[in-house]
Parts: structure tokens; C-alpha cells; sequence
């Protein structure tokens, strides 16, 4: 690792420590040149996730396009960032445990709503309005009708 303030390649760890619940580690490091401390971070390299779009076009898959939609529907709920981030978390797993390098915009909706449906149901709602394109409020009945009568 090259110090970020004299540019020397040799270091010793310090300290390590895992953070983000185990998925990265932490390193307190001493450049052995200069003596002065950074931090580093390691984290898994995944393979690059290509979504597959309902008109067939592949995009990148982008963590910030899936938190705009989640933080939208769960807009003025008691519902904090920390849990809108592990909800997503969640999601990305089992994207990523999946193995599969392309996914549908679908499969990740249907993931999304899985989530969402044991975290809030008013934000399930909102979330599978837009992503599931209610047609008219038969469809959308139809949907609530589901929650209650899962309940």
C-alpha cells in the first residue's frame, strides 16, 4: 500500500477490524518511512451486474437508481436510512449470492417488494404502484387485498 503523504510502499497494519456487518475490513496502517498512521478499507471486488431492462437494453446495475425508488416510497414513514441501506443490502446479496451476471429489472422489483412487504407495508404499497404500473384501482385493491388477507 503506497502512503498517502510521502508515496513510500512499505507499511504495517496497525489495526484490523471488520465493518459494514463483516462485508469490509478496516486497517489502521504506519508507514514505516515517515511514521504517520492511514486508514484503508478492503472490501470484496464483485463481479460487474448487468441489468437487463423491460425493452431489452443492458444497463449497469446502480445501487443509487434502486435507493432513489426505495427512499420515494418510503418517503414520510417512520423508516430510517439505516434500514432503507440494509433493505438494499439485503437485495444486493441475493442478487450477488444468485451467481448470475445479468438480472432482470423484474427479478430485482420482485426482490425489492419482497423486502419492503416485511418492512412497511405502506411503502410496499407506493413501491409496487409504480413498479408493478397499476392500471386502474381494481388492480390496485387487488394488491391490498393480498396484505389483508396474509393477515
Amino acid at each position: 500500500m503506497r502512503c498517502p503523504y510521502c508515496s513510500h510502499m512499505e507499511d504495517r497494519v496497525i489495526d484490523s477490524r471488520p465493518t459494514d456487518e463483516g462485508t469490509t475490513i478496516r486497517r489502521r496502517r504506519e508507514c514505516l518511512r515517515c511514521q504517520k498512521r492511514f486508514t484503508t478499507y478492503e472490501k470484496v471486488e464483485y463481479m460487474p451486474l448487468i441489468v437487463i431492462k423491460k425493452d431489452k437494453s443492458r444497463q449497469p446495475y446502480n445501487r443509487e437508481k434502486l435507493l432513489n425508488g426505495v427512499l420515494r416510497a418510503c418517503e414520510k414513514r417512520p423508516i430510517s436510512i439505516r434500514q432503507i441501506e440494509q433493505l438494499i443490502d439485503n437485495v444486493e446479496a441475493k442478487i450477488h449470492n444468485s451467481l448470475q451476471r445479468e438480472i432482470t429489472s423484474t427479478a430485482i422489483g420482485e426482490l425489492v417488494l419482497e423486502e419492503l412487504r416485511k418492512l412497511d407495508e405502506v411503502a410496499y404499497v407506493r413501491f409496487a404502484s409504480v413498479y408493478r404500473q397499476f392500471k386502474d384501482i381494481n388492480t390496485f385493491m387487488a394488491e391490498l387485498q393480498k396484505i389483508i388477507d396474509e393477515k
